[in-house]
């Protein structure tokens, strides 16, 4: 018998970073025979977002899981209803249905971060030191700096541009896993339950900052390997 595939994983990140906020679980996935990469996008516009995942996509082998943290549960939705896509993992992320905006979702469970931010240049960027904490609060304060210094400012009306169809959901027919970050000052812990429940996914909670792929990033893997094997057993 041949030996079962093991699915590729592609990473999409959130706004205020880049594919390198997944270093620290990219190397045990590798280790275990999965082929990775992170989508890098511009946070320009979200249809040029999608069409980078997609783009990435194309780089890797099939199947592959979709792993989206924060505003990249939104991109991940609309990405993955290519059919190279077997799976999503949300980290601490938005999920926008039909109709709906990730501005949409986030005003209606407001958070601290959001009080931490300035607008200049037609970009959002992110206030040190208490933005920050509200970002990536439980990790070392050298971490926390390396974090804003390396943050990317998304375009400041990117929340606004999600205008998807129904058939544009991929959590309504992919199998879908969730890590709810409770102590989150972010994307709200109510609001990752809300739409993690709403996409019927397996989830689980962890006591984490937004940032769970720094901060727990053994959980991390542990639930990307989980929701592996599951997508597959899901698509035979």
């Amino acid at each position: 018998m041949s030996k079962p595939v093991k699915p590729s994983i592609v990473f999409c990140h959130g706004i205020w970073a880049d594919g390198s906020c997944f270093s620290k679980v990219i190397p045990a996935l590798q280790a275990e025979g999965h082929e990775v990469m992170a989508a890098q996008y511009g946070l320009d516009t979200f249809t040029e977002d999608v069409a980078a995942i997609k783009r990435t996509l194309g780089r890797v082998s099939s199947p592959a899981i979709l792993v989206g943290h924060s505003y990249g549960g939104a991109t991940i939705t609309a990405a993955g209803t290519d059919d190279r896509v077997v799976g999503l993992v949300y980290l601490a992320a938005v999920a926008p249905d039909a109709g709906e905006t990730v501005q949409g979702q986030l005003n209606n469970y407001p958070t601290d971060v959001f009080k931490n931010i300035a607008v200049a240049d037609g970009r959002v960027w992110l206030l040190s030191p208490e933005g920050t904490k509200c970002f990536a609060g439980d990790l070392s304060e050298q971490e926390q700096k390396v974090v804003w210094a390396t943050h990317y400012a998304p375009a400041a009306d990117l929340f606004e541009q999600q205008k998807l169809k129904p058939n544009d959901i991929a959590w309504k027919s992919k199998p879908s896993w969730y890590i709810v970050a409770k102590n989150d000052r972010t994307v709200h812990p109510d609001l990752q339950r809300f739409v993690a429940k709403r996409m019927g996914a397996t989830t689980v909670e962890a006591n984490s900052s937004h940032v769970i792929m720094l901060s727990q990033p053994d959980l991390v893997v542990d639930v990307i390997r989980k929701a592996a094997s599951g997508a597959l057993s899901k698509a035979a």
